[in-house]
């Protein structure tokens, strides 16, 4: 089934795709929200009437846009800034204890924020800085606030929705998809490969995730998307990209043709129990068999749990990966 919106198309753009949306009774977390499509997302959703929460590292720059998007929307627009670094661990834990104590419901996440083509780095977790970045930290992001987005749909009877930004880059990986066990490894890492493989994890996450969800009931949905090429920022650490984004950026999509993908999944009512799917410019889309692969996606779920839900230190987590190399060789 072709499911998206009549009409809807790369050029929409996110309020086209949300217009006569009333979004007053939906609260979302957007991470990454202080450039390019993320913010766009914040302040679509904030005109169209939702509380929004702008999850970012840079919590001046977020301040900014809040009140960027506050004299546009109006002073009725209820915008919260919370300091969430997604490439560590320990941040999102931290993100997470603070959002709770707000007492404010949780009825749609967006794991917006990424970077892309960076070279080889290990987070402060000790994990590869695109997976770290990209995939683990909305990981756990997305698995310890899953309580909180049950609890709001069945009190509120409004379904929940998870987006994972991805790519249509996660059909772009390493051979195996994932390198679980090299994941670390700085021999044989390819920039762009180690992207794909980050946003293909999303993908994964996000089929073992509606498994899960579909089979206890819960009304929460989870699907991912691409955004398309667009002209954003993302590829400041890799020169050529960022270079060729720049000298193309005319054929590319505006940022905000970019993010009407994610808020037409986010607030769409044509979507309504749809979860587990990939979406391109608004329409149902066909990921690789890759992203379709449910033994991987399980494999990944466990290996992730490992990583994030363990609260092992780095060190703990480097000694493990130099182990299980060895033991390959």
């Amino acid at each position: 089934m072709n499911r998206g919106g009549i009409g809807f198309g790369s050029s929409s753009t996110a309020e086209q795709v949300t217009e006569g949306i009333d979004a007053s009774h939906i609260t979302a977390i957007v991470t990454g929200a202080t450039s390019g499509i993320g913010r766009e997302t914040a302040r679509v959703l904030a005109l169209r009437g939702a509380e929004v929460v702008i999850a970012a590292r840079n919590v001046e720059l977020a301040n900014e846009v809040r009140e960027a998007i506050m004299q546009e929307v109006g002073i009725h627009a209820r915008i919260h800034v919370m300091e969430l670094d997604v490439s560590s661990l320990q941040s999102v834990r931290k993100f997470v204890i603070s959002f709770k104590s707000k007492n404010l419901p949780l009825n749609v996440l967006i794991n917006n924020a990424g970077i892309m083509g960076c070279p080889f780095s290990l987070s402060q977790d000790g994990v590869e800085l695109q997976f770290a970045t990209n995939y683990l930290g909305h990981f756990l992001l997305t698995n310890l606030l899953l309580d909180k987005m049950k609890s709001t749909a069945e009190e509120s009877k409004i379904e929940g929705r998870i987006v994972h930004v991805s790519s249509m880059v996660h059909k772009y990986t390493y051979d195996s998809g994932i390198r679980m066990h090299k994941i670390n490894e700085a021999a044989g890492y390819s920039t762009h490969k180690a992207y794909g493989q980050s946003k293909l994890a999303l993908m994964l996450h996000a089929n073992e995730l509606s498994r899960r969800l579909t089979q206890e009931k819960a009304n929460v949905t989870i699907n991912s998307v691409h955004p398309g090429a667009v002209a954003t920022k993302i590829a400041r650490h890799h020169t050529l990209l960022a270079f060729a984004t720049s000298l193309f950026s005319v054929f590319l999509k505006s940022i905000a043709q970019g993010a009407a993908t994610q808020c037409f999944v986010a607030l769409h009512p044509s979507l309504c129990k749809v979860t587990g799917k990939y979406f391109v410019d608004c329409k149902e889309a066909k990921p690789s068999s890759l992203a379709m692969d449910a033994e991987l996606a399980e494999n990944l779920w466990h290996f992730s749990a490992e990583l994030a839900l363990s609260k092992r230190s780095s060190k703990t987590l480097r000694e493990q990966n130099q182990s299980t190399t060895s033991e390959e060789t």
